[in-house]
């Protein structure tokens, strides 16, 4: 009996000591080979805030210093230029930041998704494409200097993360209608932004760059993280549907890093461990991911979470 008391604070105990192990592994580690790892998922949400419009936030994607893209997926060696495909339907927005890889060829990398929820709120959320990161990858905020939940009380300062770090608490959702780019967007005289950009056309004060090395880009990647959280739900239901008709891939990309995804897909893996403390129960998840990077080596993460049940 002592020992099925002592397992719950044990399985938080582990928790932690996995996730501070995984961040010190992580800062370790070589890259895992995914084209994900030259993209910023917080950053692109980071430059959507404070971006007035579409079109300054698709002009801040492919901006040098801002640091958010270091994808060159056509391996031309200048990275590639991103767009930005707006779509809407009812209170429901979209924002397709597609890369341009040929001629012939486009790979969508991530979608913003947007949703107005009441006169005064509107949640955001970015989810990376499952080619590009090996799986589908949803982006949420945490915490914002005036940001409220759904309740309305104010949110504390959230944990730095990234893309296997711990789930945000359930519930909690930021309003972003103070955001420029979103009230912009759903002012009634607005038109959807399809960026004009092409592969032959491109804009003028647009001057491509030679991506980073991964030691040199990874630290600036990281400092993103912060006021951002991975979650597993979609806040805006019906944005997937109304994306899923329109996404783009590159049968370039997509078989130049078949490998490497297909590695990251099949090795993940999953263990459960259910405890009792009094009428309550304990489950803790770990999740495992192995994959081989760029010079032969093993490269692991693992997330361990620790939810009270019933």
């Amino acid at each position: 009996m002592k020992m099925t008391h002592c397992i719950p604070g044990l399985l938080i105990t582990l928790s932690m000591n996995a996730l501070s192990s995984q961040a010190q592994d992580q800062s370790q580690s070589d890259s895992t080979g995914l084209p994900g790892d030259n993209f910023s998922l917080q950053g692109a949400l980071s430059l959507f805030k404070k971006a007035g419009s579409p079109e300054e936030f698709e002009k801040l994607l492919n901006t040098e210093s801002q640091q958010v893209n270091n994808l060159d997926l056509n391996e031309d060696g200048n990275i590639d230029y991103i767009r930005v495909i707006n779509k809407k339907e009812n209170d429901v927005q979209i924002f397709v930041l597609q890369a341009l890889v040929s001629d012939k060829e486009s790979q969508d990398i991530a979608v913003i998704e947007l949703e107005k929820t009441g006169k005064d709120n509107a949640v955001v959320q970015i989810t990376g494409d499952e080619d590009i990161f090996g799986e589908e990858v949803i982006i949420e905020p945490s915490e914002e200097d005036n940001a409220f939940n759904v309740t309305g009380s104010s949110i504390a300062r959230g944990p730095n993360m990234e893309y296997d770090g711990a789930e945000q608490t359930a519930g909690v959702v930021v309003n972003v209608w103070a955001w420029p780019c979103v009230r912009f967007v759903y002012a009634p005289a607005y038109r959807v932004y399809v960026s004009p950009w092409s592969w032959y056309a491109r804009p003028t004060w647009w001057r491509p760059w030679r991506p980073l090395a991964w030691h040199a880009y990874r630290p600036i990647r990281y400092r993103y993280r912060p006021h951002y959280v991975v979650v597993h739900t979609h806040r805006v239901a019906y944005a997937p549907r109304l994306y899923r008709p329109t996404r783009v891939t590159s049968v370039t990309v997509t078989t130049r890093h078949k490998t490497t995804v297909t590695h990251y897909r099949t090795s993940r893996t999953t263990r459960t461990v259910t405890a009792t403390h009094g009428n309550k129960q304990y489950r803790a998840t770990r999740k495992t991911t192995t994959v081989e990077g760029p010079r032969g080596n093993k490269v692991s993460r693992t997330r361990t979470s620790v939810r009270k049940r019933g």
